[in-house]
């Protein structure tokens, strides 16, 4: 294929070559890298997604050197056999193209400024993102066993300037008392019968579970695929949901209605490998009547005045009072899930406010304005699970935004340590390949200060 590939790009270089004769320029072949070709459609391509307002230089030099290296990294990969699934890559495009539909005003406005539908846009950002989280993963091998230990990273900052050290963002640590408004029993039973209904419009009526999933799910995450979650191991998996998925065994066979922490689910089967499972769901959430959510802030209002007349203690409040799980254990302290660079999850109970904003932007909100000490007024938000839920919060400390310090916080002066060892090991790897693989630059795409000049041998 490689080969097919190496003799197509030779043939079409031919063909431009003639076509530039004519003035009449459709594509040509302006780097050849190993047996891979990079075309002048690539490079104008990259120069119509958006994003590259936010990359300097000039495009014609930065742009092919970006998809060289690529093109190294992905021949790593095929030899290491990394790969990435279609539903990762879908749901990047499908983020990608909304935020961009967003930006532009419309589909049709996006459309027009890319020249071309958004089925092509679709087309050209698959095979684009799926190289780029090739090229990740192959990255993220290669740095895999690269470490740090406290001595590297003293020795690192100890002569550095105090203006020299990176500014830590303002953060804050937060607790909170949370209150699930009241659902109605008849607005479960509707949803359950919803549900019920698809399951047998798929069973009956030959209905593609996929186009009901992405006409009525309510999960953004997999709606979009049709109801599509990648292969999953049990843990990775809301209890209840698993049960039922683990359990399903005919992909022609749609499950019964599962509750999970998100609300009500239907479940079909598509593959089992080994210990992990992919399946389609369709997830409705029953509504929550504002007659209902009045009635949970009026309680969580006299809960918070009982507070500030010393009846109890907020953290007393969060232990014994609140709905949240995940809070409730801990008196009501909210804790932030980090991933290290080495997979590693990280918990700490600071956050910035851009962290705590996507959290939950109604937080976020109020947070913002709050002292050190004071306990808010009860408020509605949307949380982890996407439900509606009403809260009142406690500002419990903000800590400034301030100069790194080896002492106060170490594990962000050895992030970049880390990431400074990686990014070497990378740029010696680079450097290194370039002087074992065939390089070809057209000649009017050379005059170029490349980041790499190992290019031009």
């Amino acid at each position: 294929m490689r080969r097919t590939l190496f003799f197509g790009a030779l043939l079409c270089a031919c063909l431009c070559a003639s076509a530039q004769t004519l003035d009449n320029v459709v594509d040509e072949v302006i780097w050849v890298v190993g047996d891979e070709a990079i075309l002048k459609s690539d490079v104008e391509g990259m120069r119509r997604d958006p994003s590259w307002s936010q990359i300097h230089g000039n495009p014609y030099c930065v742009i092919p050197e970006r998809l060289a290296i690529q093109k190294l990294f992905l021949h790593q990969a095929a030899i290491d056999s990394i790969e990435v699934s279609d539903t990762q890559v879908n749901s990047s495009v499908e983020e990608r193209i909304n935020d961009w539909v967003m930006t532009a005003g419309s589909k049709e406005k996006l459309e027009e400024y890319m020249g071309m539908p958004i089925s092509q846009i679709r087309e050209e950002l698959f095979t684009r993102y799926k190289d780029e989280m090739i090229v990740n993963q192959m990255r993220e091998k290669l740095t895999e066993n690269v470490k740090v230990n406290p001595a590297e990273v003293r020795r690192y900052f100890r002569d550095m300037p105090e203006d020299s050290l990176p500014l830590i963002p303002a953060q804050v640590e937060v607790e909170l008392v949370v209150q699930h408004p009241n659902i109605p029993q008849e607005e479960i039973d509707r949803v359950k019968d919803e549900l019920r209904g698809y399951a047998e419009r798929v069973t009956n009526e030959g209905m593609s579970f996929s186009t009901l999933a992405i006409l009525y799910s309510e999960d953004p995450g997999s709606a979009r695929q049709g109801g599509e979650l990648d292969y999953v191991g049990r843990g990775m998996l809301d209890p209840a949901f698993a049960n039922v998925a683990f359990s399903l065994t005919d992909p022609n066979k749609i499950s019964k209605v599962v509750e999970s922490e998100y609300g009500f689910h239907i479940i079909q089967l598509i593959d089992k490998r080994g210990d992990k499972i992919k399946v389609r769901h369709i997830l409705r959430t029953p509504k929550v009547a504002q007659e209902d959510i009045d009635a949970a802030l009026a309680r969580l209002d006299s809960i918070a005045d009982d507070i500030r007349e010393e009846k109890f203690t907020f953290e007393e409040a969060a232990t014994y009072i609140s709905d949240d799980k995940d809070t409730k254990s801990n008196h009501g302290l909210l804790t932030n899930v980090k991933v290290d660079d080495d997979g590693q999850r990280i918990r700490t109970s600071r956050f910035e406010m851009s962290e705590l904003s996507e959290l939950s932007s109604d937080l976020a909100r109020i947070v913002d304005g709050m002292e050190v000490g004071e306990i808010s007024h009860a408020f509605k938000m949307i949380y982890t699970n996407m439900k509606t839920v009403c809260a009142i919060v406690k500002l419990k400390s903000r800590i400034k935004a301030h100069r790194a310090s080896v002492a106060e916080d170490f594990q962000v002066l050895q992030d970049i340590v880390l990431n400074k060892k990686k990014e070497e090991l990378l740029v010696n790897w680079i450097k290194e390949k370039q002087k074992t693989t065939y390089v070809r630059i057209n000649e009017n795409w050379r005059d170029c200060d490349f980041e790499y000049p190992g290019w031009i041998k």
